[in-house]
């Protein structure tokens, strides 16, 4: 959903004359950070260079919709870059990069940072083969300089092989790689998010443990990782070659660092060179030129076409705002300009995304791929809505390393994907817990990975659905809610806000059909429902808004509507228009004062034996256990072959589930709940072979007619 701020306006009139305004930019932001941008709107025009904001979904639709010319600027990272570089918008949008984020430490630097190898300088190697053989230092697994970069490189030099072997998953054809090139390592790290998998890994490829300080245990905090503990382990525990970047080794050896002057420390770099890709190696001092392997380049600010003659115009405004917000220590300083206290922006020459990247040398280090060629992981969905989310995280998955890359197929139906993936037409899908049964017996399907909600959800992530009152309401059993009013957490398909309610009431007989919930209360509020329903009647819309925006957002199945999810509901409960909430028992419990939704202690449940019990009771006083979405492969697959999916999954999914301004995985997806997994994980999990529940959700399924 597309918002545009418009407090600026009245700041520009005051700000500029009347006869030769400059044009006011605008700048596209995640929508997380909208209270950020206002606060920079005001903050901006208040010092007389205004800026305008519009809201997008998150970072990968702000691109979009700069490329569209919805908007002049986004603050991008070279992931982000890549993005914009390979989008199919890329070519009519003429995206340019034209300010950066340098750090004050090296303000003419022209990269963010730059790969070197460091080795010791009696050691005997003239090309990239003597390679093999050696100890290996790195900064951790997964990171730019010590283990993409060498990876890529290495690789296109022909010094790694046998990486793209069609048995092992991308990961695993990297650390076998790098296990048998060199003697011994130390690369730290989760060397995949499912805790079996990084375990069996580190165990077949224990040698890439044993310089680390605790080679049995080969993660963070590690003395020997790091920059600098990749230069550590390099001087003192036994290494021959060290993967870092430059900065940190002038800093390592007392070497003057941009406008920092040298720091004598104990270690000699009279020792030690750098060793170039030609095999050359060059001496570590003040004044010699390192040789690098790559450069990461710097964060910046992103323009389309339209723009290349304000070029000058948006870098002033730019510089500007980012001195203002270090001036003012602004949240919106930090979160929307990508600012802290060691950086600032930086006008630099235009250039595109493409260029930036090639320039760097960092363009197939994004597209680096050590999977098994042209085999993606391969998605299947039955909505349009779903198919449009599955592409977008595929894209943005791939920018930021998560391998197998992910494709998208669209069927007509779950069934349909369910007989695909038996077919070997697909790999995987996304379905309701009460749908695993059926998928395993009529299938061969094999569940994987499960979502998860946090506090207030069962050890196998299922969610209690509660009816909620407040402390003290004379309220004692359901059928006391005749004529009463309620609140939702949403509409049909909704299990807590609105399936299990309807269940549990036509079970005690106070209601024939679900659909004559209506008729049951005298008003409720359950986004999602038809605008003009009695269901539509309590909801509110954006309270933030005008009246005419508030009427637009009412009953709306997003966070526009105040009243909106579980602790939308809660509010509306709160605020003493509903008697009742339905919500799941997640929102109760995860309630903080930022919620403005009461607090749990004030809340009791209203439990189907018609009695009232409190929040901590719920195992017995509850209306059904909602089950959570979960991911099916084949069963027919190779234990590696699964391994690789669930790697490749979790790989992306902890990122986003982390970072939703990057990508909105979790939370409505252009105004529809739901796609693709619930709006409420927190993340995703591995599935064992403890998981037994799914005869149990079956039932529930086929109770509740979802």
């Amino acid at each position: 959903m597309l918002h545009k701020f418009t407090v600026f306006a009245v700041f520009a009139v005051a700000a500029v004359s009347a006869t030769s305004p400059p044009r006011v930019f605008t700048m596209c932001i995640p929508e997380i950070y909208s209270k950020e941008c206002a606060k920079m709107i005001e903050d901006s025009a208040s010092k007389g260079f205004p800026i305008s904001c519009i809201s997008g979904r998150d970072r990968y639709d702000c691109i979009e919709r700069v490329g569209r010319k919805e908007a002049d600027i986004v603050a991008v990272d070279p992931e982000d870059m890549y993005l914009a570089a390979k989008n199919k918008l890329a070519e009519t949008a003429g995206y340019n990069v034209i300010e950066q984020v340098r750090t004050k430490e090296e303000p003419e630097a022209i990269y963010r940072y730059e790969a070197v190898a460091v080795i010791h300088k009696d050691l005997d190697i003239n090309n990239v083969q003597g390679l093999r053989g050696l100890k290996s230092c790195h900064t951790g697994v997964g990171r730019n300089v010590g283990y993409k970069i060498p990876i890529t490189k290495l690789t296109a030099m022909g010094v790694l092989t046998d990486i793209n072997n069609p048995e092992y998953s991308a990961r695993e054809n990297e650390l076998r790689a790098l296990s048998t090139l060199f003697d011994k390592g130390c690369l730290v790290g989760r060397w995949s998010p499912d805790p079996d998998i990084n375990q069996r890994l580190k165990e077949t490829y224990s040698n890439m443990c044993a310089l680390c300080e605790k080679p049995d245990v080969c993660d963070y905090p590690d003395i020997y990782s790091g920059y600098e503990g990749a230069l550590r382990c390099l001087a003192h525990n036994g290494g021959d070659v060290a993967w870092t970047k430059v900065i940190y080794v002038k800093r390592f050896f007392g070497l003057p660092v941009g406008v920092t002057p040298a720091v004598p420390t104990s270690e000699n770099p009279a020792n030690f060179r750098y060793f170039c890709p030609d095999g050359s190696k060059v001496p570590i001092d003040a004044d010699t030129k390192p040789c690098t392997w790559a450069a990461r380049p710097w964060q910046g600010y992103m323009t389309n076409g339209d723009d290349r003659n304000n070029a000058e115009a948006i870098q002033r405004e730019l510089t500007q705002l980012g001195q203002l917000g270090e001036n003012e220590k602004a949240n919106w300083w930090k979160d929307i300009m990508l600012l802290d206290e060691k950086t600032l922006a930086v006008a630099a020459p235009p250039v595109s995304p493409d260029e930036h990247l090639k320039i760097a040398k960092y363009m197939d280090v994004i597209e680096r791929n050590s999977g098994a060629p042209e085999r993606d992981a391969r998605a299947c969905v039955w909505d349009e809505k779903a198919l449009s989310k599955c592409r977008n995280l595929a894209r943005a998955a791939f920018s930021r390393d998560a391998r197998p890359r992910f494709d998208c197929i669209l069927e007509k139906d779950e069934a349909a994907c369910l007989q695909a993936i038996r077919d070997n037409g697909a790999d995987m899908a996304v379905i309701d817990g009460g749908s695993v049964k059926l998928a395993i017996d009529n299938y061969n399907a094999k569940p994987i990975i499960a979502e998860t909600y946090g506090k207030g959800s069962t050890k196998f992530s299922e969610r209690p659905a509660v009816a909620v009152i407040k402390r003290g309401s004379p309220i004692n059993n359901l059928a006391d809610l005749r004529g009463k009013k309620s609140c939702h957490s949403g509409y049909e398909g909704d299990f807590a806000g609105y399936s299990a309610p309807a269940h549990i009431l036509k079970q005690k007989g106070l209601i024939n059909e679900p659909n004559e919930m209506d008729a049951f209360f005298a008003e409720s509020c359950a986004p999602g429902a038809p605008h003009n329903s009695k269901s539509c009647q309590l909801c509110v819309g954006n309270i933030k808004a005008d009246e005419r925006t508030k009427e637009a957002t009412k009953c709306r199945p997003s966070n526009a509507e105040h009243y909106n999810g579980g602790k939308g509901a809660l509010r509306c409960l709160k605020d003493g228009k509903g008697d009742v909430a339905f919500v799941p028992l997640t929102a109760l419990q995860q309630l903080d004062d930022k919620d403005d939704a009461g607090k749990s202690d004030e809340y009791m449940l209203l439990c189907p034996n018609d009695s009232q019990a409190a929040i901590d009771a719920w195992e017995n006083c509850n209306l059904g256990l909602e089950p959570p979405r979960i991911i099916v492969s084949s069963a027919g697959k190779s234990p590696n072959a699964l391994e690789e999916l669930k790697h490749g999954v979790l790989s992306a999914t902890s990122l986003y589930s982390k970072r939703p301004e990057l990508l909105r995985l979790f939370g409505a997806w252009d105004d529809k709940r739901n796609v693709l997994f619930k709006d409420d994980v927190k993340e995703l999990i591995s599935i064992d072979n403890t998981w037994d529940k799914w005869n149990a959700w079956a039932n529930i399924q086929q109770n509740n007619g979802n």
